[in-house]
C-alpha cells in the first residue's frame, strides 16, 4: 500500500475549510485515497468538528507570526499539499487595520516554513476576484489586477508574494461562495440563508441591482481543491497555475435575491431595487467583478454548478 500522502489546511474551522475537511474524508471514505489530514485553527476549536473528522489532527497556529508552525513539522511531518483558506476577509474589517490585513492575508510565515520542504510541496491558495477593479464584465486571468480596497490589496500582495516565493502553487481566485452551513456553525452571515432569513419576514428588503459577481457553490471549490491535490500528487509535476474560480452566472445581489425568491415562493415585491453608490458601507466595493472562467474548465475539465441549482441545493440541505 502507498504511504498516506499527507493534507494540511490552513484555516480549517472556517466555512471553506470545514466543507474542504468533509469532502477529504469522503475521498479517503469512498475513493480510498490514502490521506492524513490535518488543519489549524487560531479561534476556540469546535468539538462537533473533531468529532465528524476523528481521525484529523488540530493544530493551534498563528499565521501572522508563524507560531505553531513548528509543531506541525513534529508531530504530522511534511505536508504534500498545504491548502490555505486562512484569511481576514471581511474588507470593511480589512479598510480599518489594513497592517493585520497585510499581516493576515500575505503568507509569508507560511512560505517561510515549507521552503524547508524543498520543491515537495503545492501550497494551493485561496485569492478573491476583488483583485480586479471592476469596470469590466468577465475578468480572466491574465488581465491586470488593479483592487480598488484593503483587502483585494491584500490579496494581490499574497499572490506576488506566493508566486515569487514558491516552487509549487495553485492560486484560485475565487467569487462569493455560498452553500450549506457547516459542521460547526460560522458566526459570519451565509448569503443564501441570509437572504432567505430576511425574505421570510416578509419585510421589504433593499438589493443593490448594479454590482455583479459569480457565485460559486462550495462543493465545486472544494471539487476544484481535491482534483488539484490529487493531480499533484499522482503527477508530481510542477505547478505554478492561476484560476479563476466561480460559477458560471453573472449576478447582481438584487438578482440573487430574485432566485431565493422564486426557490421559496416569496413574493420578488418585497425586493427593492437600489443602487450600491446610496450606501456607505465604509469601504470602496467594485462595481462588476465577474469572471471567465473557461480556463477552469478547460484545465480540469469542471463545470460550476448553475446558481440556481446551488440555491436548491442549499436550501434543500437546510431543511434537514
Amino acid at each position: 500500500m502507498d504511504q498516506k500522502k499527507k493534507i494540511l489546511v490552513l484555516g480549517g474551522t472556517g466555512y471553506l475549510g470545514q466543507h474542504l475537511l468533509v469532502g477529504f474524508l469522503e475521498q479517503i471514505k469512498q475513493q480510498n485515497q490514502p490521506y492524513e489530514l490535518a488543519f489549524t485553527h487560531y479561534s476556540t476549536l469546535p468539538q462537533s468538528l473533531l468529532n465528524e473528522i476523528p481521525s484529523s489532527v488540530a493544530f493551534h497556529v498563528d499565521l501572522q507570526t508563524g507560531q505553531g508552525l513548528d509543531s506541525i513539522s513534529t508531530a504530522f511531518g511534511q505536508p504534500d499539499v498545504i491548502v490555505n483558506c486562512a484569511a481576514l476577509s471581511v474588507p470593511r474589517v480589512c479598510e480599518t487595520d489594513p497592517a493585520a490585513a497585510m499581516a493576515i492575508n500575505v503568507p509569508s510565515s507560511v512560505v517561510k516554513w515549507l521552503s524547508k520542504f524543498g520543491d515537495n510541496v503545492l501550497l494551493i491558495h485561496l485569492s478573491t476576484d476583488q483583485v480586479y477593479e471592476g469596470a469590466k464584465s468577465f475578468y480572466k486571468e491574465e488581465d491586470k489586477t488593479f483592487p480598488v480596497n484593503v483587502y483585494g490589496k491584500s490579496k494581490v500582495a499574497a499572490e506576488q508574494f506566493i508566486s515569487a516565493n514558491c516552487s509549487n502553487y495553485a492560486i484560485l481566485r475565487s467569487s462569493i461562495i455560498y452553500g450549506p452551513q457547516t459542521i460547526s456553525p460560522i458566526e459570519k452571515s451565509l448569503p443564501i440563508q441570509w437572504i432567505d432569513g430576511v425574505l421570510s419576514k416578509g419585510a421589504e428588503v433593499d438589493f443593490f441591482h448594479d454590482e455583479f459577481r459569480c457565485p460559486v457553490f462550495v462543493k465545486d471549490v472544494v471539487d476544484v481543491i481535491l482534483t488539484l491535490s490529487k493531480k499533484w500528487i499522482s503527477d508530481k509535476k510542477q505547478m505554478k497555475l492561476l484560476l479563476n474560480v466561480g460559477g458560471p452566472d453573472r449576478l447582481s445581489r438584487l438578482q440573487m435575491a430574485e432566485a431565493v425568491a422564486t426557490v421559496r415562493g416569496y413574493s420578488t415585491s418585497l425586493l427593492k431595487r437600489v443602487s450600491a453608490s446610496s450606501v456607505n458601507r465604509g469601504v470602496n466595493s467594485p462595481a462588476d467583478i465577474s469572471m471567465d472562467i473557461s480556463k477552469l474548465a478547460q484545465t480540469l475539465g469542471m463545470q460550476p454548478t448553475p446558481y440556481l441549482d446551488g440555491v436548491r441545493l442549499t436550501l434543500d440541505a437546510s431543511q434537514i
